[in-house]
């Protein structure tokens, strides 16, 4: 019975989420699936194809409950903290996404989302897509730095002793925010970064 592109997607998340980005490859996915590098291919010709489809997958229900007629800053509000849950739903998620150009299904629905918002609020097409993308490697280069402070929290706090002193000895204004800088508060500060944002884009809809 041959095996189903669903089935595939799933088992790579699975291996993923126990091994890492760099532990996913065809070999090993063909031999947890226990089918040959042949059957395999036929649904994805390479590594990078089906880190497309698993990007895809992952933001499958990003920004299902915002309309046409959604406000702007709602609009960025929710696809920012649907996009970073999604990242975070698996290991190494921001770095699957962040390492495709997805032309699929769910990536363009939520680009045409963000985009519409920005465009019925003031923008034209150019400024509203820049902005829209944006907010998206906001999120990405958020999460991913978020991610790898997590998975390498050991060595994570012996560099903390290092920077602090580094800081202390040459370098005053980042040794003033060191504590800023070392905050592990991972939500307030997402929250502040997309405030941030949204009040730039406030600001740019505001100018003539």
């Amino acid at each position: 019975m041959r095996i189903q592109r669903e089935q595939v997607v799933a088992a790579a998340w699975t291996l993923l989420d126990e091994h890492g980005l760099e532990g996913l490859t065809m070999r090993v996915l063909a031999k947890a699936l226990s089918i040959q590098a042949p059957s395999l291919y036929w649904h994805f010709p390479g590594k990078q194809a089906l880190l497309d489809a698993m990007a895809d997958s992952l933001v499958r229900d990003v920004a299902r409950t915002l309309t046409a007629e959604s406000p702007w800053e709602p609009v960025v509000r929710t696809v920012a903290e649907e996009l970073r849950r999604a990242f975070r739903s698996h290991r190494d998620g921001a770095r699957v996404y962040a390492g495709t150009f997805v032309v699929s299904e769910h990536t363009l629905r939520i680009a045409d989302t963000l985009i519409g918002a920005l465009t019925r609020a003031g923008f034209d097409s150019r400024t509203a897509g820049w902005a829209a993308f944006t907010a998206l490697d906001y999120v990405l280069g958020f999460t991913i730095e978020e991610q790898g402070l997590s998975a390498q929290e050991v060595e994570a706090k012996e560099r903390e002793g290092a920077l602090r002193q580094l800081a202390s000895a040459r370098y005053p204004h980042a040794a003033g925010a060191v504590d800023a800088i070392l905050d592990r508060d991972f939500d307030r500060r997402f929250a502040f970064g997309l405030d941030l944002l949204v009040e730039g884009i406030r600001a740019r809809l505001a100018t003539p």
